[in-house]
């Protein structure tokens, strides 16, 4: 009798734990892409954020020869500020469908005023031989590179994550405690030119 009992609380004691070890698993699994993700996105934020400190002493050294285009200054700044904004929104919850298309929009915005600025500068000749302006455009170039290597692996963690996700039994998991499905990021940019 003794030996029976035994075996059944042996047997309803593993029926217990194991499916809460496995739970266990799953949600560790889960958390570790989460913050493989949000490590990702780091990346990109600081590349976006040096981008953003460069546009301004930028537009500080075009603003001698470009006396006549006080708007397209204007536009550039406002739509920095803008992306900025944005990226700050993004990089509180990466993957969040809202604030990514946001990201994704703003940056937009700031990709159309830099690529009508660049065509502008095109009609200031002077412009081309001022070593200031040329070595803050390489560095936004640079910068700009970063940006599209670090937005890479963010997608590749993105598809991990999203993966891991999706399978089953980890569903099972991710539902009831709140992991969704995160958001890709494509941003076009602009490569600038003096």
């Amino acid at each position: 009798q003794r030996k029976m009992i035994a075996t059944t609380i042996s047997i309803l004691a593993i029926l217990i734990i194991l499916p809460i070890l496995g739970c266990m698993l799953i949600y560790n699994k889960l958390v570790i892409r989460r913050n493989l993700l949000k490590d990702a996105y780091s990346q990109i934020d600081v590349e976006l954020k040096r981008r953003y400190n460069l546009i301004p002493d930028l537009l500080e050294c075009l603003k001698p020869y470009m006396k006549d285009e006080p708007e397209t200054l204007e536009r550039v700044i406002r739509a920095r500020n803008l992306a900025s904004a944005a990226n700050t929104r993004a990089a509180g919850n990466p993957g969040d469908p809202g604030p990514m298309k946001g990201l994704m929009e703003a940056e937009g915005v700031l990709r159309t005023a830099l690529t009508h600025l660049f065509k502008v500068v095109e009609d200031y000749p002077e412009i081309k031989t001022d070593e200031t302006v040329l070595k803050l455009v390489e560095e936004i170039n640079s910068t700009e590179n970063k940006i599209a290597f670090a937005r890479q692996a963010y997608n590749d963690a993105v598809l991990f994550y999203n993966n891991t996700l999706e399978k089953f039994p980890n569903l099972l998991v991710a539902v009831p405690f709140g992991f969704k499905e995160a958001f890709f990021l494509d941003l076009e940019l602009t490569t600038t030119r003096a």
